[in-house]
C-alpha cells in the first residue's frame, strides 16, 4: 500500500494514514460492486449458453467500467500523494512520479 499524507493526532499521539481516495471511497464502491454485478452476470451468460458476441459485449462493458474506476483513483493519486510528494521534493517526489508513470503505462497496456 502505498501512501501519502501522513496527519499528526497530537490528542491521542499517532500517525493517521490517508489515501488519495479517502473522500471517493463510497463512490468507488459503488462502482466496483456495480462491476461485480456486471461480472456475475457474464458468468450466469456463460452458464445459459447466451450468444457469444453478448457475452463480448458485456465483458467490454464491465472493462469499461473498471477502466473509469482506474481512472479515478489515478487521479486521486496524482491529485494527492503525488501533489503532496512534489511538494515535498527530492527522493519522495520522484519516487511517486515514478510510480504514477508505471500505472499508467500499465492503464495504457491494459
Amino acid at each position: 500500500m502505498h501512501t501519502t499524507g501522513l496527519e499528526l493526532d497530537t490528542h491521542r499521539g499517532y500517525v493517521l494514514i490517508t489515501n488519495g481516495y479517502t473522500d471517493n471511497k463510497a463512490d468507488l464502491r459503488k462502482r466496483l460492486s456495480r462491476v461485480e454485478g456486471q461480472v456475475r452476470g457474464i458468468a450466469r451468460m456463460v452458464d445459459e449458453d447466451k450468444y457469444c458476441i453478448d457475452i463480448l459485449t458485456q465483458v467490454s462493458a464491465a472493462t469499461k467500467a473498471l477502466e473509469a474506476v482506474a481512472l479515478s483513483l489515478l487521479s486521486d493519486h496524482l491529485s494527492h500523494c503525488v501533489a503532496e510528494a512534489s511538494a515535498e521534493g527530492g527522493e519522495v517526489a520522484a519516487e511517486k512520479v515514478r510510480e504514477a508513470n508505471e500505472a499508467i503505462a500499465r492503464l495504457v497496456r491494459s
